[in-house]
């Protein structure tokens, strides 16, 4: 077992080594006792007993951090109970069940119901999410007793021993007290983009990961006291932050909340001077007010969205922010990593090409291979080439100096003390061009088999390397990021071998990029690996521009100049880290909608920038952490239902916003015209229950849960509105013209007045339902009419006649009334037609216009 090993503590009767194990309370107990400073190291070399723990657990001292994908039971409770809607609601029930009979207080179940039923979906999201969250949550490597454990996230307590690796996400503060060559990017906390090398004593922060080596570190802050605890709890939670979707929203409640109040002071002024009563008044006043509230839009948008939640957890599909649903659904560029997402995470050895016969080849393998006590695919199926070898040992070679793989170098070495110093990884990268082991190698990537180097450099070439961020004396590949062509400084790499592996496209592969191709979605491979193999995987895969993939160490660094090249190509190889973070904002500064794929710890700042970050279930814990989507499946195929959800969503939404809009319109426009008329207020509150329950509440309900697969359009607000205010002043103004005409012919008391508003504004209001229902189906159909169905039962029945307060008996009048509800209908359509078409002009004209602008 080597010496010092953090994977492999000492046993209790071994001597425990002086590491730099001793931090925080422990060193401070050594300090004061002189003599138990072996004791104390010893310690934690061990880590923490199980009394230990158990007395930290009891303490409090756990990381109890708040999970990323959902909110707490109390605050599902409270969010939908205390709301803005409920509160006006449940005042105006109140005052009708004080001055009115209780049949007009029928609203005052939508307060049941709305919160109820909100209450119940979102809960069924939260189970569905934590139940998700726990499958997918990486765990921790910790050493208790002695003994390396797998522990869940939120089992870490103070002063626990956690190992990690390249690809693993710090998950609580700490300091470190062992390193082999641990690289840690702290970008997502700090900025900075170089990667940091931590040495014992030093600290690292909860949200960086680690990109290269190994270490081990003692946690110092736990649960809420940890760095990036305040930050998930505050802007990753469970919500509908950052949507265009739920923007829009509270732009339609904000408006109407300003336009209810005056509204609501005309119209109880003019009640009081028009009704007979105070009681009537009042009545009146609350059937004009409650109307106004559009209650069950909130309602219906996080239906819609903890349904889609509910369905996508039945597909493996880890959702860690609700506006990721939505914004697949405008997505309108897709990045895809090519290893683990358009192929299988695994790898498997085609062959080694040896070079030098006189040189160790297979050992060499070996021993580089067991020089990682966590190897990624690339050296695990390099270890296969080493076994391959009957005298293999790589065991009596023993390494001095050891370089870790990172995406950015994109190679891997150690220097042993007797048997020289080698490096492994890309052809490319290592061999200068026009080496013709090189140009061999580029040769066998054509055909989308993965080529690598085995090279024999120097001794002392790596120490260069152990300091700062990888910023050494020593240029080329050693400067922390591959150039292109550069190979080994001075040309000194010995190419020894070329290990060829193979890997395998995921069968699902193909069908979804040919779906994204289908709905317009631009599919874009960016990829650390060689150019030539990329090209060959994307070829297979009939992916535009795959002909002529890009090097990406010969893009352009300014960001409009490389917007222009990834406009015009598909493909990349040899991306860096930092360049795929750049791609993503170049694209976006292109106006462009980007999604991101990928399962590698190179992957994880492109996530974490793009507008959807999605990671494959079994990637990284760091690219995990930073995906707002997981596919804990595995399957790429998931994507397009994540699409198809994303769309019923927005497009179902939509038809419900028209719905409850158009409701304030005409409830607003009703009011404003009773206030300056000076007339009493034509419905009761049941009234207008019945005409919203049969127009809107019951057919949106049905709506917002249909199958939809109409692709997202920017504009929610503008359609909305376009829609809504042409239908509500159409409804509005209609019904009041009817019911003034009623009310001035003197022939008929007020409840025939009111019936008759009553059957004009439910004929206008069907007739809107009617068009916001298109494209026609049999359901839907069948939904139009059930509703109808329903309103002329009650006024067939005597007993529910009398219960809503219908008494149609003026015939004149209610034809009058129903004549000018069918010309507002009419003109209502054509309205529609010349602004659907205008809108739809001007797109065309914007993308004429976009097109000619943008280069070649």
């Amino acid at each position: 077992m080597p010496e010092n090993d953090p994977h492999h503590p000492p046993r209790p009767n071994d001597q425990p080594s002086d590491s730099g194990l001793i931090c925080g309370a422990d060193r401070r107990e050594g300090a004061s006792t002189g003599g138990k400073v072996k004791d104390v190291q010893h310690a934690a070399a061990w880590g923490l007993t199980t009394e230990q723990v158990d007395q930290r657990m009891a303490d409090g001292q756990v990381n109890d951090a708040p999970r990323r994908s959902s909110r707490s039971a109390a605050d599902i409770v409270r969010a939908n109970v205390f709301t803005r809607f409920n509160a006006i609601i449940g005042a105006l029930f109140v005052l009708v069940m004080i001055f009115g009979q209780w049949q007009d207080g029928l609203f005052g179940g939508i307060i049941i119901a709305n919160t109820a039923i909100g209450i119940i979906q979102e809960l069924r999201a939260k189970r569905t999410l934590d139940r998700l969250a726990v499958v997918g949550e990486t765990p921790v490597r910790a050493r208790r007793d002695g003994q390396v454990r797998e522990l869940d996230q939120r089992q870490i307590v103070l002063g626990d021993l956690l190992m990690v690796g390249s690809g693993d996400r710090v998950v609580v503060d700490g300091e470190v007290s062992e390193s082999e060559g641990l690289e840690v990017d702290e970008s997502l906390l700090t900025g900075e983009a170089d990667a940091v090398h931590k040495k014992p004593g030093d600290p690292v922060m909860s949200g960086s990961f680690v990109v290269a080596g190994n270490g081990v570190f003692t946690a110092t802050k736990v649960g809420r006291d940890a760095y990036a605890a305040a930050l998930v709890e505050e802007a990753s939670r469970f919500s509908l932050a950052r949507s265009e979707l739920q923007t829009g929203i509270n732009k339609f409640l904000k408006y109407v909340t300003w336009l209810i109040i005056p509204t609501a002071i005309l119209l109880i002024i003019s009640q009081l001077a028009a009704a007979q009563s105070f009681a009537q008044a009042v009545v009146g006043a609350v059937a004009g007010v409650a109307t106004m509230v559009p209650e069950g839009l909130v309602l219906m948008t996080s239906i819609a969205f903890a349904v889609g939640v509910v369905r996508l957890g039945r597909r493996q599909c880890l959702v860690q922010e609700l506006p990721a649903i939505e914004v697949l659904a405008r997505v309108d560029v897709l990045c895809v990593d090519k290893t683990g997402t358009l192929t299988e995470p695994g790898m498997d050895l085609d062959e080694v090409v040896v070079l030098r016969a006189d040189l160790p080849v297979h050992t060499a393998l070996a021993a580089l291979a067991d020089t990682d006590p966590r190897p990624n695919p690339t050296m695990r199926a390099a270890a296969q080439a080493g076994a391959t070898d009957p005298h293999d040992a790589g065991a009596g070679w023993k390494a001095d100096t050891v370089v870790p793989f990172s995406s950015a170098r994109k190679w891997s070495g150690a220097e042993f003390t007797d048997d020289g110093t080698w490096v492994f990884g890309a052809a490319d990268v290592l061999l200068a061009e026009g080496d013709p082991n090189r140009e061999h190698a580029e040769r066998l990537g054509t055909s989308g088999l993965r080529v690598l180097a085995l090279c024999r450099v120097p001794d002392g070439t790596l120490n260069g390397t152990l300091n700062g961020p990888l910023n050494g004396p020593l240029n080329g590949p050693l400067n922390g990021q591959a150039v292109a062509g550069a190979g080994w400084p001075d040309g000194t790499a010995e190419a020894a071998a070329l290990v060829v592996l193979r890997q395998r496209l995921r069968p699902e592969a193909s069908a979804t990029v040919r779906y994204f191709a289908e709905q317009g979605v631009t599919v874009k491979v960016i990829s650390g690996d060689n150019p030539a193999s990329v090209g060959a995987i994307a070829r297979a895969l009939e992916i535009p521009g795959a002909e002529h993939p890009v090097d990406a160490r010969t893009m352009p660094e300014d960001l409009g100049e490389m917007a222009d090249l990834l406009e015009r190509n598909s493909v990349f190889g040899r991306v860096s880290p930092q360049q795929k973070r750049a791609m993503v904002k170049a694209l976006q500064s292109r106006g462009r909608t980007v999604a991101m794929t990928g399962d590698g710890v190179n992957d994880v700042l492109a996530l974490k920038d793009a507008d959807l970050g999605v990671s494959m279930g079994s990637g990284s814990g760091a690219t995990r952490a930073v995906a707002k989507i997981v596919l804990l499946n595995d399957s790429f195929a998931t994507l397009p239902h994540v699409v198809a959800e994303g769309r019923r969503v927005l497009g179902n939404i939509e038809r419900v916003a028209n719905l409850f809009l158009t409701k304030t319109v005409y409830s607003i426009l009703l009011a404003v015209l009773v206030g300056l008329l000076h007339v009493r207020f034509p419905f009761l509150p049941r009234h207008l229950t019945l005409i919203s329950a049969l127009t809107i509440g019951i057919p949106a309900f049905f709506l917002a849960l249909s199958p939809n697969l109409e692709r997202a359009r920017p504009g929610f607000v503008p359609r909305v509105l376009r829609f809504a205010i042409p239908a509500g002043i159409a409804c509005g103004a209609a019904t009041f013209a009817g019911y003034y005409l009623a009310t001035e012919n003197g022939v008929a008391a007020f409840a025939q007045d009111s019936s008759t508003a009553t059957i004009t504004l439910f004929s206008l209001a069907m007739w809107a339902l009617v068009l916001i229902a298109r494209p026609y189906t049999w359901w839907r159909i069948g939904l139009v009419a059930a509703m109808a169905a329903a309103f002329m039962i009650v006024l067939a029945v005597p007993g529910l006649r009398d219960f809503f307060a219908l008494y149609p008996g003026a015939v004149y009048n209610d034809t009058v009334a129903l004549g000018i509800a069918a010309v507002a209908a009419v003109l209502l359509s054509l309205t529609l037609r010349y602004e659907h078409r205008f809108p739809d002009s001007l797109d065309r004209a914007r993308e004429l216009i976009g097109a000619l602008r943008r280069p070649g």
